[in-house]
């Protein structure tokens, strides 16, 4: 099913979700290749765009083959956000996203994130200043709340659709939850009964089935798949195919994994250089191969490959 958010239409309404340390663009391009609807990278400092942090530079880079791509920005400061946002519109950027869910405490403790679900009037203020500055479309995403005491994803909701914001997502656990117990879908549900722009749900979709359930449950526009894409890309294929036909491709074979793992540890060098390159996919073989036979020989020796060459040796005798 297609998704239209602001003037951009995509393939379908699977959607990667922003993860910090995951959502780089080399496991964005597989994961579009494998029939992403739309990739968001991981979240980006309005602030340190500002004052030209050398680590944001790696962030902001897009590969054509990905988009439409979302760039996601965090930040506390409307005028900051805005003008940031308004200097990259002109980026190979398709939509500009608000993180106001991110739940770790250095984000929190700054007032950005989560933190800012506890402050509507601030809310209303970036995201009128967003839409202000910017032709392309604006989305945001939030948590159920704050806390269970402060469960406002309803409000915030209204608050962005009042602002011209051209779809939310939103995440069924408040930020005390972290990422534990169970997500709340019933929050997107009310979110989805609440505004009339598109409500992409998210939390707890590890399957297909999971994601037609959610879709039952809420009502929801699009999937945001977050967890469940760790290791995964094929995941987006297989909720496409089978929200559109009720069919599940197979699962890829040990052959299609081996050659998705050594693409990926490649396509990680040419970004990433050997070094960081390589330990970065240490923890994408984890994933990758978690359930596999010998998986967990995998795990514990793959903390020792630095080349690519010994990543190919250890891939072909362990899987």
């Amino acid at each position: 099913m297609k998704l239209t958010i602001g003037n951009v239409t995509l393939d379908n309404n699977v959607i990667l979700a922003p993860m910090a340390g995951v959502t780089d663009l080399p496991y964005r391009v597989l994961c579009r290749e494998q029939g992403c609807g739309l990739v968001c990278m991981e979240m980006v400092s309005a602030k340190a765009v500002l004052y030209k942090n050398r680590n944001t530079k790696e962030l902001l880079e897009v590969d054509p083959r990905e988009r439409p791509v979302s760039l996601q920005l965090f930040g506390s400061d409307p005028e900051i956000l805005s003008k940031i946002a308004g200097e990259l519109e002109e980026g190979p950027y398709d939509i500009f996203d608000i993180n106001m869910g991110c739940p770790v405490p250095k984000i929190v403790k700054n007032g950005e994130g989560s933190a800012l679900m506890k402050n509507p009037k601030l809310v209303e203020e970036i995201l009128s200043a967003m839409v202000r500055t910017l032709k392309k479309p604006v989305t945001v995403k939030i948590r159920k709340g704050f806390d269970d005491s402060s469960v406002n994803a309803v409000e915030i909701a209204k608050i962005a659709e009042g602002c011209g914001v051209s779809a939310i997502a939103v995440h069924g656990r408040t930020r005390e939850q972290y990422y534990s117990g169970k997500a709340d879908w019933d929050i997107i549900r009310q979110v989805k009964e609440a505004v009339s722009i598109p409500v992409i749900g998210n939390g707890d979709v590890f399957t297909p089935e999971d994601a037609k359930r959610m879709v039952e449950e809420t009502g929801c526009d699009g999937i945001m798949v977050a967890r469940g894409a760790k290791g995964n890309p094929w995941i987006f294929r297989e909720i496409a195919e089978y929200l559109e036909t009720g069919r599940k491709p197979p699962r890829p074979s040990s052959d299609e994994l081996k050659v998705m793992i050594l693409r990926h540890g490649q396509m990680m060098l040419e970004f990433k250089g050997e070094t960081a390159g390589m330990r970065e996919m240490r923890k994408h073989v984890a994933w990758y191969t978690a359930g596999y036979p010998n998986s967990a020989a995998l795990r514990n020796d793959i903390n020792t490959v630095s080349t690519m060459d010994e990543l190919t040796a250890l891939i072909g005798e362990r899987l």
